[in-house]
């Protein structure tokens, strides 16, 4: 059973949006998936690239950032923090944290408005 949970700023930017594409991109990638340590690197690449691809594509005027953090579960949690020195009526974040039975992931999409 895979569970979603949702921290997002609503700010300039359309912070559901950004949760619902980064979500589906999650779930194409690792659903139905177990933590592998060998499938890491190319699980969080092609999370980072296709949430990247389909921000850009939302043709809005903005530089985005995508982290992507992909952990086995274990007793000990998994804990991450950031923090923006920006303007906080353009620019925005997004944090996505998707789990199931093996695995824990947190993604991170921060959006930088461009000043035209």
């Amino acid at each position: 059973m895979e569970e979603y949970h949702r921290h997002c700023e609503e700010v300039g930017f359309n912070a559901d949006e950004a949760h619902n594409i980064v979500k589906e991109c999650i779930d194409g990638v690792l659903g139905g998936e177990d933590y592998n340590q060998n499938n890491i690197n190319q699980w969080t690449a092609s999370i980072v690239e296709q949430s990247l691809a389909h921000l850009v594509k939302l043709g809005k005027a903005y530089k985005y950032i995508v982290t992507c953090a992909v952990v086995q579960k274990s007793a000990y949690g998994f804990h991450t923090a950031s923090s923006c020195f920006w303007d906080t009526t353009s620019d925005g974040t997004c944090t996505v944290r998707w789990e199931n039975r093996t695995m824990n992931c947190i993604a991170n999409v921060f959006a930088i408005a461009i000043v035209l």
